[in-house]
């Protein structure tokens, strides 16, 4: 396993050293049971690296993992042999052995915290710092039932922004080919008949034929260029400074930016509230939700909420100050730490904003139907133009 170098406060005062753990998460959470702050923790060069076994797993099988698993924490069976049944009857070949290798380590003494955590890929930090409260505060198969509300309700908000994205980009997707099919094998027909007529061609005319000629002299480089431009668009967006860019700019989007940021706050509410009613400490909870964001932007305001947080302010507060989340939002969340109902009211604006999605969607799909249709209607309606024009010349010439 890797190992990593940490300092820390503790009941002694200030604590340096090192610990071994598979990830800096597992290390964090090693070091606080020890009763230990963490303020650095890097990991140190020429460790050891860990193995990660199992991967990603599909959320609707991880929704029926979940909620199979607090059932049968429920009616009293002993978690190993929990674990044993649930690496049996699993769709998923990853969870089967990802299960199989949780419930070893668990029969071995591990809690099973610890043993999920050996498996980041597949369980994440929300997933095992939820597992980790219920396990110490004797609710685990409420936590597991909570868990598997919050992933079932996360799919379904994934799945309309799938939707919502899959109509514009297939429609692009065939305007493009059938754009492609025509100048390279249609256009030319006409090109060489207009080359017999002798007779001079009409301005949108020559620009088609000449877009012709560029696209079958150049198409292994069109696409070459293409597949390049998006190795390097994904590749800088991979870096922490391209993140932050793309992220901004597609918050500022019209119609798209305004369907981002409903998503973006109904996932940090549904996460954070998730978090706050199973009794994860407010800090730790604004840290993984943030890593689960999934917005650079987002996450950079909700660590700097932390950092308000910890300096003594009010939740509500530094995340007005972002400009990220509407007015409404913040009001409600006041009103939860004030009235200590802060979870509850966290899960009644992620219901609402699941609602608004669902809105958002459905406006987006009626906006972008007839402007579609309408954008795929100029460009191959234009090409067929441009190659009639001179015939109706010439009809013309000949009346």
């Amino acid at each position: 396993m890797p190992v990593f170098t940490y300092t820390g406060r503790g009941a002694r005062g200030l604590s340096t050293g090192e610990i071994e753990a598979p990830d800096r998460t597992a290390a964090v959470g090693e070091l606080r049971s020890r009763a230990i702050l963490v303020t650095k923790i890097e990991e140190k060069a020429g460790g050891k690296t860990v193995v990660k076994f199992g991967g990603k797993v599909k959320d609707r099988e991880m929704a029926i993992f979940t909620r199979q698993f607090s059932t049968m924490i429920d009616a009293g069976l002993p978690l190993v042999q929990c674990l044993n049944i649930l690496a049996e009857q699993s769709d998923s070949k990853t969870l089967r052995g990802v299960t199989a290798n949780v419930a070893r380590h668990v029969e071995a003494g591990s809690t099973l915290a610890e043993a999920l955590r050996r498996h980041p890929r597949t369980f994440d930090d929300l997933f095992t710092n939820l597992v980790q409260v219920g396990e110490a505060g004797g609710i685990l198969d409420v936590v597991l039932q909570r868990l598997a509300v919050y992933i079932e309700k996360a799919a379904a908000l994934k799945r309309k922004v799938k939707a919502a994205m899959v109509y514009p980009s297939t429609i692009i997707g065939v305007a493009f080919l059938i754009v492609i099919f025509m100048l390279t094998f249609v256009i030319p027909t006409f090109a060489t008949m207009f080359k017999n007529l002798g007779a001079d061609l009409p301005l949108p005319t020559q620009i088609v034929l000449w877009l012709s000629d560029f696209v079958r002299g150049y198409i292994i480089f069109i696409i070459l260029g293409v597949m390049g431009a998006v190795y390097l668009l994904r590749r800088y967006y991979r870096t922490e400074t391209g993140r932050a860019t793309v992220d901004a700019l597609l918050l500022k989007l019209p119609v798209f930016g305004v369907l981002i940021r409903k998503v973006a706050v109904a996932r940090f509410t549904r996460t954070f509230g998730t978090l706050v009613s199973s009794g994860v400490p407010i800090l730790e909870g604004l840290r993984i939700t943030a890593r689960t964001a999934g917005n650079k932007v987002v996450e950079k305001a909700v660590m700097q909420c932390r950092a308000a947080v910890t300096a003594g302010k009010t939740l509500a507060e530094p995340l007005k100050t972002s400009g990220v989340f509407p007015p409404m939002v913040t009001q409600m969340i006041a009103v939860g730490e004030q009235t200590g109902a802060l979870d509850a009211m966290l899960n009644k604006i992620a219901d609402f904003y699941d609602d608004e999605v669902d809105t958002a969607v459905g406006a987006l799909t009626a906006l972008l139907e007839p402007l579609m249709i309408v954008i795929l209607g100029v460009i191959i309606g234009g090409l067929v133009v441009a190659m009639y024009l001179p015939i109706f010349r010439l009809v013309t010439l000949i009346k």
